[in-house]
C-alpha cells in the first residue's frame, strides 16, 4: 500500500511539472524572443526546462544531507542528461516523421557542434573535478563557472536579430478563462497574462512557475526516497531513472513543440542546453550552498563508485549520441532507434546494478577503470 502512494506521488509530481511547463514555454519564449541560431532553446528554454533538476538537486541534498543527498543528486542530474540527450532526440524524430512534417529532422551542424562539443566538455570537467571521498564549495563553483563560460559563448556567437516584440504581444492575446478555473489545472499562463504578454508578466509567468515547479520536486525527493525503501534499494537507483524522467517533462515538452513549429535547432539545442545546465549548474550551485553552510561532503567508497560509473556512461554516451546527430544527411527513424535503444541499455543496468547483478557490476568496473587514477 505504502508502495503504491509513492507511486502515486511521483506521477502526480509529474502532471504538476507537465501542467506548469506550458507556463515556461510561453514565459521564455517572449523573454528570449529576440535569440535566434538555437540560442533560446538552449540557453532561456533550458535554464527554465531544467528548473526541475536543480530545484530535486537541492531537495536531496537538504533533506537527505551528505553523501545519499549528493549521490541522489547527481543520479537525478545525470539520469536526466542521459534522458535528454536519447529520449528527447528521439520523440522530435519520431514526432515529425510520424506527422509527416518532414521526411527527416535537419539540424544545424553548427547547432551540433556547438552545443554537442561543449556538453562533452562539461562531462569531462564533471569527471575530473568531482575526484574523491570529500567535495568542497570550490568543486560547485568550477562546476558554475563552466556554465558561465558556456552562456557567454553561446551569446556572443548569436548573430543580431531585430526586435519583434509587437509581434509577441499580439501572437500571445489569448481568450478570458477563470482565474479558479486555470489556477485549478494549473494554466498559469491563463492566471498571469489576461491581456497579452510584456516583459514583467512573462517574468512573474516565470518565476511563479519555477517555484511549482520546486514544490512538486519537493514531493518527488520524498517519493523516490519512499519507493526505493519499499523495493529495497539505494535510493540513488531510483533518482537515476524515475527522478531524471520525471524533471525532464519540461524539456521533453518544450523540444516536441519547438519541433512541431518546425524549429529543429532549438529542439535539439534545448535537449543539449538542459544537460551543460544540468551536469554543471543544477549540480554545482546546490553542492556549492551546501558545503558553504554544512562543510565538506564526505562520500562512501561505495557512493564514489556509483557516481564515478554514472559520470562514465554520461561521457560515453553523449559522445555515441553526438556521432549519431551530427554524421550522415539528417535524423530518421534509424537514428532514433539507436538512441532509443541506448536508454533502454542503461536503464537496464541500473536496474540489475541497484540489485547487485554480477554483469551489472563487472561493466560498472569497467566503466570507473577508464577514468586515469
Amino acid at each position: 500500500m505504502h508502495l503504491f502512494i509513492h507511486i502515486i506521488s511521483i506521477v502526480l509530481s509529474c502532471i504538476i511539472i507537465w501542467k506548469a511547463s506550458d507556463g515556461f514555454e510561453a514565459a521564455s519564449s517572449y523573454i528570449g524572443r529576440n535569440l535566434k541560431d538555437g540560442v533560446r532553446g538552449a540557453t532561456i528554454n533550458a535554464i527554465g526546462s531544467s528548473m526541475p533538476e536543480l530545484f530535486t538537486t537541492f531537495w536531496f541534498l537538504f533533506a537527505m544531507h551528505d553523501k545519499d543527498g549528493f549521490a541522489g543528486g547527481i543520479g537525478t542530474t545525470a539520469g536526466s542528461a542521459i534522458f535528454n540527450g536519447m529520449i528527447i532526440p528521439a520523440i522530435v524524430i519520431l514526432a515529425v516523421l510520424g506527422y509527416g512534417l518532414a521526411k527527416r529532422v535537419t539540424v544545424s551542424k553548427k547547432v551540433i557542434c556547438r552545443d554537442g562539443l561543449s556538453l562533452i566538455f562539461a562531462e569531462l570537467i564533471l569527471i575530473f573535478v568531482i575526484k574523491g571521498t570529500s567535495l568542497s564549495w570550490w568543486h560547485g563553483l568550477i562546476l558554475m563557472a563552466v556554465y558561465g563560460m558556456y552562456v557567454v559563448t553561446m551569446l556572443s556567437s548569436m548573430s543580431e536579430v531585430g526586435d519583434d516584440d509587437g509581434i509577441r504581444e499580439d501572437e500571445d492575446k489569448q481568450t478570458q478563462h477563470s482565474i479558479v478555473k486555470s489556477l485549478l489545472t494549473l494554466d498559469l499562463k491563463s492566471v498571469f497574462i489576461r491581456n497579452g504578454i510584456n516583459n514583467t508578466n512573462a517574468w512573474t509567468l516565470l518565476i511563479v512557475t519555477m517555484l511549482v515547479i520546486g514544490g512538486s520536486c519537493a514531493l518527488l525527493v520524498y517519493a523516490c526516497e519512499g519507493f526505493a525503501m519499499g523495493l529495497g534499494i539505494h535510493t540513488y537507483f531510483v533518482a537515476v531513472v524515475l527522478a531524471s524522467a520525471a524533471t525532464s517533462v519540461p524539456d521533453t515538452i518544450l523540444s516536441y513543440r519547438d519541433a512541431m513549429n518546425g524549429d529543429y535547432d532549438d529542439a535539439v539545442g534545448n535537449a543539449l542546453g538542459s544537460n551543460i545546465f544540468d551536469v554543471c549548474f543544477a549540480l554545482g550551485f546546490p553542492l556549492f550552498i551546501y558545503t558553504i553552510i554544512y562543510g565538506p561532503i564526505s562520500m562512501s567508497p561505495n557512493t564514489v563508485d556509483n557516481i564515478t560509473e554514472l559520470r562514465v556512461i554520461l561521457l560515453v554516451s553523449t559522445i555515441v549520441a553526438f556521432v549519431i546527430y551530427v554524421f550522415g544527411d539528417g535524423m530518421g527513424r534509424v537514428k532514433a532507434y539507436l538512441l532509443l535503444l541506448i536508454y533502454v541499455l542503461f536503464t537496464l543496468f541500473i536496474a540489475s546494478k541497484a540489485y547487485g547483478a554480477e554483469w551489472a557490476i563487472e561493466f560498472g568496473n569497467f566503466m570507473r577503470e577508464l577514468i586515469p587514477e
